[in-house]
């Protein structure tokens, strides 16, 4: 899979501030490519973060677009 500069970006985000497991990334980026949903979503359908880092996920993709 070919990730963008701002994917790896976003997962070094991820895993060095939000403390996220790579494992966990990784289940998330697996169902990214199945179900074409947005990293941030699937990471919290999944339960692997909550509310308040999915808004900060969010906050920092704003001020990263």
């Amino acid at each position: 899979m070919v990730q963008r500069n701002s994917d790896k970006k976003l997962l070094h985000f991820l895993h060095n501030e939000l403390e996220l497991s790579k494992a966990d990334i990784a289940v998330a980026l697996r169902h990214r490519e199945l179900d074409r949903g947005p990293i941030p979503m699937l990471l919290w359908q999944y339960g692997f973060i909550d509310l308040e880092q999915l808004d900060k996920i969010f906050d920092w993709l704003a001020e990263h677009a």
